[in-house]
Formats: structure tokens, C-alpha cells, sequence
């Protein structure tokens, strides 16, 4: 029985240190791949669940290496006008994610904040300052 297993979305083979051609249908799959995790990510850290940003940073790491080596050797402007509207869509979600994160941070920023200000309060409130132990007397 044959093999069956669609390889039709891996590279061509190319010659020792030559980068692979860029292939407009690839680059199509890697944008909808970063778009797809964007969301996911925008929608997790919204939700406010236990969100898994350490899995999302590093699929989203792949998937920008991805699109660099799709990238080597294209040409940028070619590339720039047959996926406008991919990149401005994928703008689009990085601005919701960036958004969702600055409100995040500053939520923990906020809550860090209010921890900080509680055992400030409770170190000065005079139990064990050195005057309560007759030290400060000179």
C-alpha cells in the first residue's frame, strides 16, 4: 500500500545553502498561522482564565521564523502587494493583542501596586519599630 501523505505544503528541495523559493501560497498559510494564534492569544488574556502566554510566545515564535525563511530570497515588494490584505487583517489583530496586553500588565501593575502598599502599611505600623525595644533611646 502506498503512501498517501499530502506533502504539497513543504518547500521544494533546493541545493545545499540555497534558501527556498517563497511560495505566495505558503506565506498565505503562515499569515492565517500567526493570525490564528494572535486571536487565540487576544481572546485568552481577555477571558481572564489561565492563560498559557509561555505555549502562545513560543508558537508565535515559530510561526514569525517560519515566515522569515519564507521570506529569504522574495521579493519584498511582490510580496507587499499579493498579501495586503493579509498583513493589514494581521495588523489589525496585533493591535487588539497589544491592546489586551497593556491591559493586562497594567492590571498586574495595579494589583503588584496594591500587595506593595499593604506591607508597607503593615511594616510602619509600629510593632517593631526600635523604639519599641528602648534602642532609639540614647
Amino acid at each position: 500500500m502506498a503512501d498517501e501523505t499530502d506533502l504539497s505544503n513543504l518547500p521544494a528541495r533546493t541545493s545545499a545553502g540555497e534558501a527556498p523559493a517563497a511560495r505566495p501560497g505558503n506565506l498565505a498559510a503562515i499569515i492565517g498561522r500567526i493570525e490564528e494564534v494572535v486571536e487565540e492569544e487576544t481572546a485568552g488574556i481577555r477571558s481572564g482564565t489561565a492563560y498559557d502566554l509561555k505555549s502562545s510566545n513560543a508558537r508565535k515564535s515559530r510561526y514569525l521564523y517560519e515566515l522569515n525563511r519564507a521570506l529569504k530570497g522574495a521579493n519584498e515588494i511582490e510580496f507587499l502587494e499579493q498579501h495586503r490584505e493579509g498583513l493589514l487583517r494581521l495588523r489589525q489583530k496585533l493591535a487588539k493583542n497589544e491592546a489586551a496586553i497593556l491591559a493586562h500588565l497594567n492590571a498586574v501593575n495595579e494589583v503588584a501596586t496594591l500587595l506593595r502598599n499593604a506591607i508597607q502599611r503593615a511594616d510602619t505600623d509600629g510593632t517593631y519599630s526600635a523604639g519599641e525595644f528602648g534602642m532609639a533611646r540614647a
